[in-house]
C-alpha cells in the first residue's frame, strides 16, 4: 500500500510546510524532514501524542467497521456520493475520515477523483488507507493547521467530525464545496433506553453557520431520516463506535439488550460554497 501521486502533491511537510515527495517508503521535503509510511499505507505526520480520549480506539474502529459494513448508513453515503458526482472534484479531503467508509463511496461514484483521508486515529486510518485504491491517508489533529497545500481541493467532507472552518476554507479552491454531516436531535434517540448517551447539541447548525461565516456561503441543507432495525450486536456497535465509547460508565445497560431494536437514523447534510 502506498500514497497516490495526487495526494502526495497536496500534502506538505508538517514541520516546515514545504512540498514533499514520496521516496521509497517515506515522504521527504527539501529540508530532509522525513515521515515513514506504515505498512498499511498511511503516513503519520503528527509530532506528539494526542490527548487521551481523543482518537478512536481499536474497539471503536472495529465496531464502526462492522456497523457500517452492514449497510446501516448506506443511504447517507449514497447521498454524499450523488452530490459529489454532480460537483466532479479532482481531490476530495475527508476531514475526520475515520475508516474511510464515506470517502470510498464518494470515490466509487466520482471516476478519476482522489481522496485524502485525515484523522487523528492511526487505527482508523489503517482501514481508510485500504478502503479504496485512490485514497491516501494521513494522521493529523484537525484542530491544528493542516499539512495540506492551500487551494488544493475542490471538495471537503466532514462527517461527524471536528470542524475547523479556517482550514476548510484554506485547502479549498475559490468556489469549492464543503459537505458537512451532523446528527439531528432524533438520531438514535431510542438507544437512550439502553445507554446514557451524550446529548446532541440542538444549536449545532447555528454554531456551524457562525463558525463558517466569512469563509463560506450556505448552499443547501437536507435532512436524511430513516428507520433502522438493529440486532442486539449492532445496537452495541452503534453506541461503541462513537464518542460515547469514551464514557464506559454510561454504557452499563448495553448487555441487557437481547432483542432487535427499531431506531431512527437522522442526519443533516449541509452544503457550503467557499467564498472568493
Amino acid at each position: 500500500m502506498t500514497l497516490p501521486a495526487p495526494v502526495v502533491a497536496a500534502l506538505r511537510c508538517s514541520v516546515c510546510g514545504d512540498p514533499v515527495e514520496l521516496t521509497g517508503r517515506a515522504l521527504r521535503c527539501a529540508r530532509a524532514h522525513a515521515f515513514d509510511l506504515a505498512k498499511q499505507g498511511y503516513v503519520n505526520l503528527l509530532h506528539a501524542k494526542v490527548p487521551s480520549g481523543t482518537a478512536d480506539t481499536a474497539e471503536m474502529v472495529a465496531a464502526r467497521v462492522e456497523f457500517l459494513g452492514a449497510g446501516h448508513y448506506a443511504g447517507l453515503a449514497d447521498a454524499l456520493a450523488r452530490r459529489a458526482a454532480e460537483l466532479r472534484p479532482e481531490l476530495v479531503v475527508d476531514a475526520g475520515a475515520g475508516t474511510g467508509y464515506h470517502l470510498a463511496r464518494v470515490l466509487d461514484e466520482v471516476s478519476g477523483a482522489h481522496g485524502l483521508a485525515l484523522d487523528v486515529s492511526a487505527l482508523a486510518l489503517r482501514r481508510a488507507a485500504r478502503a479504496h485504491e485512490r485514497i491516501g491517508a494521513a494522521v493529523w489533529n484537525l484542530w491544528e493547521p493542516w499539512p495540506v497545500a492551500s487551494g488544493s481541493a475542490e471538495l471537503v467532507l466532514n462527517v461527524f467530525a471536528p470542524r475547523n472552518g479556517a482550514e476548510f476554507a484554506r485547502v479549498l479552491r475559490p468556489g469549492g464545496r464543503l459537505l458537512v454531516v451532523s446528527p439531528q436531535p432524533a438520531h438514535l434517540r431510542e438507544l437512550a433506553s439502553v445507554a446514557d448517551l451524550l446529548e446532541v447539541d440542538g444549536r449545532k447548525e447555528e454554531r456551524l453557520d457562525a463558525a463558517l461565516a466569512g469563509h463560506f456561503a450556505p448552499v443547501s441543507r437536507t435532512e436524511h431520516t430513516e428507520r433502522l432495525t438493529l440486532s442486539p450486536v449492532d445496537v452495541r456497535r452503534a453506541v461503541l463506535m462513537g464518542p460515547n465509547a469514551h464514557h464506559p460508565e454510561r454504557l452499563t445497560r448495553l448487555g441487557d439488550v437481547t432483542e432487535p431494536l427499531d431506531v431512527t437514523a437522522s442526519f443533516l447534510l449541509s452544503e457550503y460554497r467557499r467564498l472568493p
